[in-house]
């Protein structure tokens, strides 16, 4: 079995400075959510509502990522023709800079609903945020994967799985699974992009394990 590191946060001073600690290996997935103190709150640029964080370290250096969300709301940044509301999501990562001696952004991850004048969602799904090191080689992959939708009927939630290892993203996207009935199902389709194509192997498989996991959604 693969080794799954759980990042243990290691809090030094309210200034926000992570003492350096290993993450400490773990022969299953398990949940390495932490709650973000004001203290790193206030030194950095984010938006929307914290929903978890995680931070590591490995060969790179000390990292923080979290995702947040707005939930629904009106936003003036989007236009609105049809009277509708809004919902945005995002994910950040930042690493530690041993010479300026602060966090900085090492990628961003956002996405959105926009002017939606029926149902709107846009979320993280439960337990599916994650740090990995899946192939060993001491640079941590992050995982997250959302759902969105539009929508008035019962058609599926669009989701993404995305993977950074690195400065690398992978990406794997499609749709939940409706089941109408005993016996009436549709949707539950997804690609994965090129980097998770060409890429290894075990990152193809625990991206559909956590598919699997919340292909579902039934109706009632």
């Amino acid at each position: 079995m693969k080794k799954i590191f759980s990042p243990i946060i290691c809090v030094a001073s309210l200034l926000f400075m992570f003492s350096p600690c290993k993450a400490k290996e773990k022969s299953d997935i398990e949940d390495t959510t932490i709650t973000l103190i004001d203290s790193l709150l206030k030194q950095l640029v984010y938006e929307g509502k914290v929903k978890e964080a995680i931070s590591w370290a490995d060969k790179e250096g000390k990292h923080i990522a979290f995702i947040t969300e707005t939930g629904i709301y009106v936003s003036e940044k989007f236009g609105h023709d049809n009277d509708g509301a809004d919902a945005e999501i995002f994910a950040y990562h930042y690493l530690f800079n041993e010479k300026t001696d602060r966090y900085e952004l090492k990628w961003k991850i956002y996405d959105y609903i926009s002017d939606c004048p029926v149902d709107i969602a846009a979320n993280f799904i439960e337990n599916t945020f994650k740090v990995t090191d899946l192939d060993n080689n001491g640079i941590h992959e992050v995982w997250v994967m959302y759902q969105k939708v539009c929508h008035g009927d019962v058609s599926p939630f669009e989701m993404k799985v995305i993977m950074y290892e690195g400065n690398t993203k992978y990406a794997m996207r499609g749709e939940n699974k409706i089941q109408l009935s005993d016996t009436e199902y549709f949707g539950g389709e997804y690609k994965f992009d090129n980097n998770f194509t060409k890429g290894k192997d075990v990152f193809r498989e625990y991206a559909r394990k956590i598919w699997s996991d919340n292909i579902m959604v039934k109706w009632e």
